[in-house]
């Protein structure tokens, strides 16, 4: 599930789940002095049945390892999103500043090896940047240009992709 910022992807994939128990893993960081990032959080999470189980990223889980180690029985996977933990791979190795490209890739292969071999019902949500100009700042690019690669990357093994415009999901595959 891709589209562009405030498309309505999360809600759109969180109703695709209609069993009881679902695993959300939410990826995005909570920020110290951020309110407004704070109630975006708290919208998602007031969205969720109180039956799923939330793993967050404030400690950032081992996303490749979580969907590795998946059985056929276990509840389906919903990652939201898949943006929000590339910005953690970028920030953890400093590569706005240039560093660490090689770990961001190793792990970008190691999340797509995960996404390709997870035994569960896996959904993803990821943001669509590649439709608009190009960044003129290098971070805006570094970011454009890993998460193009990433999200290109993950839909080569997914089964189906969606893509989300202004609320409606139109099927790529």
């Amino acid at each position: 599930m891709l589209g562009g910022a405030r498309s309505g992807k999360s809600a759109h994939a969180e109703g695709l789940l209609t069993e009881p128990v679902v695993t959300y893993v939410a990826t995005a960081r909570r920020y110290p002095d951020d309110p407004d990032w704070d109630a975006r959080i708290a919208s998602h999470v007031a969205r969720r049945p109180s039956t799923w189980h939330t793993v967050e990223a404030s400690a950032p889980p081992d996303l490749p390892a979580l969907l590795t180690a998946t059985s056929y029985d276990d509840p389906p996977i919903l990652v939201d999103d898949l943006s929000t933990w590339l910005v953690g791979v970028l920030d953890d190795v400093d590569a706005w500043e240039g560093g660490g490209t090689e770990v961001v890739e190793r792990d970008i292969d190691a999340l797509v090896r995960s996404v390709a071999t997870c035994r569960t019902r896996l959904v993803l949500v990821t943001a669509e940047v590649g439709l608009g100009v190009i960044p003129s700042t290098r971070s805006g690019r570094l970011f454009r240009d890993h998460l193009g690669a990433l999200n290109a990357r993950v839909a080569e093994v997914c089964d189906e992709v969606t893509l989300l415009v202004a609320g409606i999901g139109l099927k790529l595959r």
